[in-house]
């Protein structure tokens, strides 16, 4: 059996499409689409904490095959990466991206021309790399790839740290949501990326986009996923993380049934070692206890673990 079309199809051909880029087109002039609310004008170039005006920023865009599996398939998922972020945490392992913007502005046309470019490569998704701050510029840009086209599934794949306003214009369009869920103290997230709200904010996030794909669905035939959640979680060293209090709230507020990928491969990047407590790398022991406390939490579907250690 063939599977659904994407969501954006739909919403292209009864207008909605349009109708949510235009509307999110406006709100850049008094931005306030994510939980920063920076209220500047990136329509007359003014930048806030995501230091991206009117044009979106794109470092690099290919064939990925390290994401998870139900997204890679035989041919890749079609990453495209943005920079800049709204995040900012101190410790990103893609720091020279979100930090310091390595990247070319690139407008809608340009960005719609990227997807197609994908989808002929025969990958097997649309793959939004840090998209929070640049809903507009996609949502726009995908207006112009589905009319010349494009009909694989999108994947919102961000740091969790999003408004539900936001994500509510992305209803009926994104295929796959794949947030982080980062940490679960709000200390931590001060620390690390000044978002005390942080916790609440990615729980409210993570709620939402539930709400709109619900859990995440595989073909059996492919082994590729065509809707709902992934959540991914890096397991930080000393329990930053709090894996026990997100994996308690995935399972008992969320689903169960929401694949999770734990993931091992912290190391210290960026300015990660200005805080002592993550400047070592994460201990085989530490990733072993994180997926036992998810386990214990009640989820059912933890992605293949890939365990990636640094020494020393």
């Amino acid at each position: 059996m063939p599977l659904p079309a994407p969501a954006y199809v739909q919403a292209l051909e009864n207008g909605i499409l349009e109708r949510r880029a235009a509307q999110a087109l406006d709100a850049l002039a008094n931005c306030t689409l994510c939980p920063r609310r920076c209220a500047v004008d990136r329509t007359a170039q003014e930048t806030g904490i995501c230091k991206t005006g009117r044009l979106a920023v794109v470092a690099s865009y290919n064939a990925h095959f390290g994401e998870e599996t139900p997204l890679v398939g035989r041919n890749g998922s079609g990453t495209i990466f943005f920079s800049h972020c709204n995040l900012l945490c101190v410790f990103c392992q893609n720091y020279e991206i979100s930090h310091l913007g390595e990247g070319r502005e690139l407008d809608e046309a340009q960005l719609a021309a990227i997807m197609l470019d994908l989808q002929r490569a025969g990958c097997h998704n649309i793959n939004f790399v840090t998209p929070s701050h640049v809903v507009p510029q996609i949502l726009a840009a995908l207006v112009i790839a589905a009319r010349k086209g494009l009909r694989v599934p999108l994947v919102y794949n961000c740091g969790g740290y999003d408004r539900v306003e936001t994500l509510r214009m992305l209803d009926g369009i994104v295929d796959i949501y794949m947030p982080d869920f980062k940490f679960w103290d709000a200390g931590i997230a001060r620390d690390t990326c000044d978002a005390p709200d942080y916790p609440e904010v990615a729980s409210r996030a993570l709620l939402e986009m539930h709400r709109q794909v619900g859990d995440l669905r595989i073909d059996r035939d492919k082994g590729l996923a065509y809707k709902g959640v992934l959540v991914r979680h890096l397991v930080l060293p000393g329990a930053l993380a709090g894996t026990a209090g997100i994996m308690r709230f995935i399972a008992e507020k969320v689903s169960p049934a929401t694949y999770v990928n734990v993931m091992s491969q912290y190391r210290p990047c960026g300015r990660a070692k200005e805080m002592p407590a993550l400047a070592q790398a994460l201990a085989p022991v530490e990733y072993d206890r994180a997926l036992q406390e998810a386990r214990q939490a009640g989820i059912k579907r933890l992605d293949k673990p890939r365990r990636v250690f640094q020494l020393g």
